[in-house]
């Protein structure tokens, strides 16, 4: 008896032995998900004074991960940046997948089409990772590490179309746009001509039943995954009711921060988008880095914007952006010389500036948008620029840019110069810049001591006269 019982005992420590071998096992192989961290909230307060940041994580790294890019966060604050805007990070269409030029990777022979890897916004399905970032939980590990940062984060959503393989083409081809011959089309202008798109299938907002889906699928992302709000491509496309029915709707489960792809007056009103694009005063500056405009012609691009917004809209101000980049050039070969004096502007005229990846590297070359590329990580005279502009932006109200900004006044100035001041409860900063090849003197009249905060040079109260050479550009900041 006392045999069987001791053999018993040893079975049964040999079992718990294994039981807790297995236990071990299991919790070294299994991947662990990611706390979720709950980021500050969303508030006017952060608009004012928040920088932007535009991640294309297909290029950031030689990676082109999700893992690669959230090691960096911790950097970005060192910029100023508030909010990182993701570009989409959904898996891509096969189908019709876009190549360079006008081809489709189809059109090239199999072993070339590897390199293709299509457009980020032709996106197969929402509610999903693209996995050449990396995994659900790398995604969460990359939110949760923004929100310990005090960082926010908003997703590119792309509501005016899907790629040709999302399960909506054969699960619900109502939701698209058809032809005459009840064909479902890629995007079209009001003519009826192609827009150009043909890796995409364009949606149709009559049908509820897409609102309705539409909207639960952004919603996924605010419940489940914590995401801060969206980036929406092309909102302009998409009809005005589905945000008017959308946006209130998000807004009643998490504050959120909502940037539309859009320069249309209309989706900035009644709660609608926090903010949109400032397209005529990026065409401003590019025009006149090129000499084809004057600092007049920046005059009328703002009071075109001061006369169709209303005073709480915010528009985010930019050098580039992804389409710039790629496709209309460089911030080099846009700007050239005056790429410091417009990047400066971003920061210090009302509104959100913009960094897009690789420009705080100094990125100069055109990234590749269907195929792998890579963006420098050398800090040099960029990122020192951007450092010093987003820590005035963050500590002086008179850079306040959101839904309380600042006041801004133009300043007479000779015809080559910009000239204005940015005042807000005492605090004071005024900008000039000579917008032009010659160089150029400037009589400024200061009612107090100033400091030139690039430059570091302290100005007395009264007349100073200012020589500044082309493209050359002051911030003073009142002591």
């Amino acid at each position: 008896m006392k045999k069987t019982t001791l053999l018993l005992l040893v079975a049964m420590l040999g079992l718990a032995c294994k039981q807790e071998q297995k236990k071990v096992a299991t919790t070294e192989t299994a991947t662990e998900t990611p706390k979720k961290i709950t980021a500050p909230k969303v508030t006017s307060e952060m608009m004012e004074s928040a920088v932007i940041y535009e991640a294309n994580i297909r290029q950031y790294s030689k990676e082109g991960t999700f893992k690669a890019f959230t090691k960096d966060i911790p950097k970005l604050k060192e910029l100023g940046v508030k909010i990182i805007w993701l570009m989409p990070v959904f898996p891509i269409s096969e189908a019709k997948r876009k190549a360079t030029g006008d081809k489709f990777a189809s059109d090239f022979p199999e072993a070339e089409r590897e390199k293709y890897l299509g457009s980020y916004y032709a996106v197969a399905d929402f509610k999903k990772i693209n996995p050449e970032f990396g995994t659900i939980d790398d995604f969460r590990a990359l939110v949760a590490t923004a929100h310990e940062q005090g960082m926010y984060v908003i997703l590119d959503w792309v509501p005016n179309h899907t790629g040709w393989d999302h399960t909506w083409i054969t699960t619900h081809p109502d939701f698209y746009t058809k032809n005459a011959k009840g064909e479902i089309t890629d995007p079209l202008n009001e003519d009826g001509t192609p827009v150009g798109w043909q890796d995409v299938a364009d949606l149709n907002y009559d049908n509820p039943e897409l609102r309705k889906t539409m909207i639960a699928d952004m919603s996924y992302w605010i419940t489940e995954e914590g995401v801060d709000g969206f980036r929406c491509d092309v909102a302009g496309s998409v009809p005005t009711f589905f945000w008017e029915e959308a946006i209130p709707q998000l807004r009643a489960k998490k504050d959120i921060f909502m940037l539309a792809e859009a320069w249309e007056p209309a989706l900035l009103k009644d709660g609608l988008f926090d903010m949109g694009y400032a397209w005529d005063r990026h065409h401003a500056m590019n025009d006149i880095a090129a000499t084809k405009n004057t600092a007049a012609d920046w005059d009328a691009a703002y009071s075109k914007d001061t006369a169709r917004y209303e005073h709480n809209d915010i528009l985010m101000n930019f050098v580039t952006n992804h389409d710039e980049n790629s496709w209309n050039g460089t911030i080099d070969e846009r700007m050239g010389p005056a790429w410091e004096t417009f990047t400066a502007m971003s920061y210090v005229i009302p509104g959100m500036p913009l960094i897009y990846s690789g420009q705080e590297y100094g990125l100069n070359h055109r990234l590749k948008f269907f195929e792998k590329d890579e963006i420098p990580h050398t800090q040099g005279k960029q990122w020192e620029v951007l450092a010093k502009l987003g820590t005035l932006k963050a500590q002086n109200k008179a850079l306040n840019g959101g839904k309380m900004s600042a006041k801004y006044e133009r300043l007479k100035s000779e015809d080559q110069v910009l000239m204005f001041a940015r005042e807000k409860e005492g605090d004071k900063v005024i900008y000039l810049a000579n917008l032009s090849k010659a160089p150029v003197t400037q009589l400024v009249e200061l009612e107090g001591a100033y400091t030139d905060y690039m430059g570091g040079d302290a100005l007395s109260k009264g007349s100073v006269t200012l020589e500044l050479a082309p493209w050359e550009y002051k911030i003073l900041v009142k002591k």
